[in-house]
């Protein structure tokens, strides 16, 4: 253990990893540049003047071969607009997973339906099919699925449970641009599908999203119209049909995914290559890789393994610490080392002033999100390392990723 680099050792990892947060783990160039330019020197830097938007909104529509695709300010407010659309009724129920981000449950909460959640699978780490089955209730509106990880949920038990119980499905793809399901790209199979291009995302302009769909106004809403006031300004003049936010993603934003939209293959094809080179170097290491699930194609927005603590001399956070102390850029757990239910948004009803709402409404569900809802979810949250991913990884970064956690956890192995 004197070897270790938390311990005075010299560090396996030579230098930095490539990163998500700035040009060393990002793949732009000229392109970028130019589009910018472009878009600077027209002086037009919004969707109502400027033809970016639109052309991303159509670019991004035929790479996933769906009729309808608008372009949004981020992840977040890509779901919200699906929330917005399906327009439930207060106190009505969504059921999401609790291993994904905040950006997941706020739009349930502030439409002010409750969210429910749903076990995760132990070895995906996506939400539970069983799970969801078990959690619906006559006032169960939809489930959102999210591909967490970049790895393709269980789709065809969800939709199956979907059409069971006559439930909408949103796809969060956050994390999972390109991936595939059984030859299905995730984001065509629910009925409706939600991306972010967050500075982290497999390609990115910073912040921004997309919301896309086969569909239009199935509840009386057309969704454009749920991520611009409720405003239908293809009649003219003003007019606001529904309360709705203002969402707008900007014609920088999309002159930037324009570009880095023609790259997403490449992106894409890097980290599954790199992703599964590591798990090849890994080898009979102590840990377990989070993988995709057979006859999918997993994209790998994070990489991730999972530690069992009865293996180790230390805690899984002791050893997390060791890893970045030799130069791994990762953390346990995600959302973080307790699942998303417990944060206090949802767990104290941290929402509308005092009043609780919607988690106050009376004939509302009552959850007490302070308990072991999801123990599998609780586990992963406490067992799982998170590394950040990157199409630019090379074999020289595998090689000591590799070398760093095979010494890390052969120190701490009993």
């Amino acid at each position: 253990m004197n070897n270790l680099a938390i311990n005075g050792g010299p560090r396996v990892i030579d230098g930095v990893l490539p990163s998500f947060r700035d040009a060393s783990g990002r793949t732009m160039g000229q392109e970028e540049i130019n589009a910018l330019t472009e878009v600077i020197t027209s002086g037009r830097l919004s969707f109502l003047t400027g033809p970016k938007t639109g052309e991303f909104e159509r670019a991004f529509a035929e790479k996933y071969g769906v009729k309808h695709a608008v372009a949004v300010a981020n992840g977040t407010a890509a779901l919200h607009a699906a929330v917005t659309y399906l327009n439930p009724e207060p106190g009505d129920e969504i059921i999401l997973s609790p291993v994904t981000d905040a950006g997941t449950v706020i739009p349930v909460i502030a439409q002010l339906a409750i969210p429910v959640f749903a076990d995760v699978d132990h070895f995906t780490q996506n939400i539970s099919p069983a799970s969801i089955e078990r959690n619906i209730t006559q006032r169960t509106r939809a489930i959102i699925v999210t591909h967490v990880y970049g790895h393709a949920a269980d789709m065809d038990a969800i939709m199956a449970i979907a059409k069971k119980h006559n439930l909408f499905v949103i796809e969060d793809c956050a994390q999972a641009h390109l991936a595939y399901y059984k030859g299905r790209l995730c984001g065509t199979i629910g009925d409706i599908a939600c991306f972010s291009f967050q500075q982290s995302k497999h390609m990115t302009t910073g912040d921004g999203g997309m919301v896309i769909s086969n569909e239009d106004g199935r509840f009386g809403r057309g969704l454009r119209h749920c991520t611009d006031k409720g405003w239908p300004r293809e009649r003219g003049g003003r007019d606001h049909l529904f309360l709705a936010p203002n969402y707008h993603m900007t014609e920088l934003q999309a002159a930037v995914g324009l570009e880095q939209l023609k790259k997403l293959e490449q992106f894409v094809a890097n980290r599954i290559s790199s992703a599964d080179r590591l798990t090849e170097l890994l080898g009979n290491a102590a840990v377990t890789p989070v993988l995709p699930m057979s006859d999918t194609v997993g994209v790998y927005f994070f990489y991730c393994f999972r530690l069992d603590p009865t293996k180790f001399v230390v805690p899984v956070t002791d050893i997390m610490k060791a890893l970045v102390a030799e130069g791994i850029d990762g953390f346990i757990g995600y959302p973080g080392q307790i699942p998303l239910y417990k944060y206090p948004v949802v767990r104290e009803h941290k929402t509308f002033g005092q009043s609780g709402l919607p988690f106050t409404l009376e004939g509302a569900r009552k959850i007490d999100y302070s308990s072991t809802l999801c123990p599998e979810a609780e586990l992963a949250c406490r067992e799982t390392v998170c590394m950040w991913w990157s199409d630019r990884m090379e074999e020289r970064h595998l090689q000591q990723i590799a070398a760093a956690i095979s010494k890390v956890v052969a120190a701490y192995s009993k």
